[in-house]
């Protein structure tokens, strides 16, 4: 068998690291397995769904290093859904309702209050051809509704019924048919809603394997009895946890600044978001993984907790500078000439200890380059005066530093900060930055000289 998942998301805005969880577990699992993964848009929302949303959903999961093994799209598949309608109908599974929104909330209050769950009593079943035949003649449409099999023959005695799944994170699971609604899989303007869609293709497109988010648990079984009433097998489930925000929010598309295209555009570095989004919420070290080869390798639904999963945008930033100190220049030098930078070994080694994006770069490829603000504090001058003198002879190397400091040292009797700090504030206008070691060669003697009093 070849192990074949899908990642199936609405093109009705842009997906953010909460959904991209989904989509790298998905992927993962689909690499460590030898299997396919399948980006299938559910775009059959003709309102809401648009193109510039799948083409920036594609765009971020690309970015993310998630690569499709091939694109499907549900608005290609009306065909296909209405023979698998027709079928459900002739067997009596999908049956009509004509009660209006307003209606169905009505009797769901009168439940609640005389304290009975609000499940929907297949009234629809009862209509009569003349009944059904009136709505019509009224100008109402029916929704359709599948016949949940949770009775012994007749759906108005009810008995519990337990779907079973061993679930690939939770272990194994169970859900009661008996307390829930027949799920309406057809809307009364004739759209199908995505339960129905979705678990046509993954039989015809032959899924495997289920893994999504725990707030999907109680539709599994649901699921399970329509994959079994189309004479299908169903697939094997996993329900990961979800990311919130560190208040234990639940994301969404409205959050736009966690949007992947968001993060990307911050200069974020795409295996931070991928560790991050992996990670958080498993057994695991949270740690950033420098390649997706070895986040397969690390990929585990075993060690996945069953709490929520808090993101958290600061834990990013800090994954994130650790994989840029490690980034080789060839990894870099595109994106440094594109902000201007010209790339070399000598400045890539002296700044990336002090970058958490690469774009930082561009602040010391502008100290480099100058000018600079020069900063000299009243009780440092005749000190940064003297510094001018004992300026080693000479082209600037890396040994530079040490002995010009050295010298100062043993004219001044200065030390530790009082000796370092005065100069790197008038040559780099800064408290703090790499290595002045490094630095100073990269500056040249005509700029140092420029940049003293």
């Amino acid at each position: 068998m070849t192990v074949t998942v899908r990642f199936a998301p609405s093109p009705t805005g842009h997906i953010h690291i909460g959904n991209s969880r989904p989509a790298l577990y998905n992927w993962l699992f689909a690499r460590k397995m030898g299997g396919q993964f399948i980006l299938r848009f559910d775009d059959t929302d003709t309102v809401r769904s648009k193109q510039e949303y799948a083409v920036s959903i594609e765009k971020d999961l690309r970015w993310l290093g998630i690569d499709p093994d091939r694109t499907e799209r549900q608005s290609d598949r009306l065909p296909t859904y209405d023979v698998a309608a027709r079928k459900l109908k002739d067997a009596g599974l999908l049956y009509p309702c004509y009660e209006t929104p307003e209606e169905l909330e009505r009797r769901r209050s009168r439940q609640r209050a005389l304290g009975r769950p609000p499940v929907y009593d297949r009234a629809g079943l009862k209509q009569s051809e003349e009944e059904r035949a009136a709505f019509e003649a009224e100008g109402r449409k029916p929704h359709w509704r599948f016949l949940l099999p949770n009775h012994d023959g007749d759906p108005f005695e009810t008995r519990r019924t337990d779907v079973a799944w061993s679930d690939l994170c939770r272990g194994d699971q169970a859900v009661d048919l008996a307390s829930m609604s027949d799920p309406v899989l057809i809307r009364a303007d004739g759209s199908y809603l995505y339960t129905f869609t979705s678990i046509v293709d993954d039989i015809e497109m032959g899924i495997t394997h289920i893994i999504r988010g725990e707030d999907h648990i109680s539709n599994t079984g649901v699921q399970i009895a329509i994959f079994e009433a189309m004479d299908a097998k169903p697939p094997v489930f996993g329900h990961h946890n979800l990311l919130t925000t560190r208040d234990g929010e639940g994301l969404s598309k409205r959050k736009g600044a966690l949007s992947i295209g968001s993060l990307r555009e911050a200069g974020l570095e795409p295996m931070a978001v991928a560790s991050l989004a992996v990670l958080t919420g498993t057994s695991q070290a949270v740690e950033p993984v420098p390649t997706m080869a070895a986040l397969v390798e690390k990929f585990d639904l075993t060690s996945v907790s069953r709490s929520a999963a808090k993101f958290d945008p600061d834990e990013l930033k800090g994954l994130n500078a650790r994989l840029v100190h490690d980034l080789p220049l060839e990894a870099v030098s595109d994106r440094l000439a594109a902000l201007g930078i010209e790339p070399s070994e000598a400045f890539w080694m002296a700044v990336r200890g002090n970058c958490e994006t690469v774009d930082d770069a561009l602040t010391y490829w502008q100290i480099i380059t100058g000018p600079v603000e020069s900063r000299i504090e009243d009780e440092d001058r005749d000190f940064v005066a003297q510094a001018r003198a004992f300026l080693p002879e000479g082209d600037i190397t890396e040994e530079s530093w040490g002995a010009w400091t050295s010298a100062l040292k043993a004219e001044t009797g200065r030390k530790g900060r009082g000796l370092f700090m005065p100069l790197r504030r008038v040559l780099t206008g800064m408290d703090h930055g790499p290595d002045m070691k490094a630095m100073l060669p990269l500056i040249g003697k005509q700029k140092i000289l420029d940049r003293l009093p």
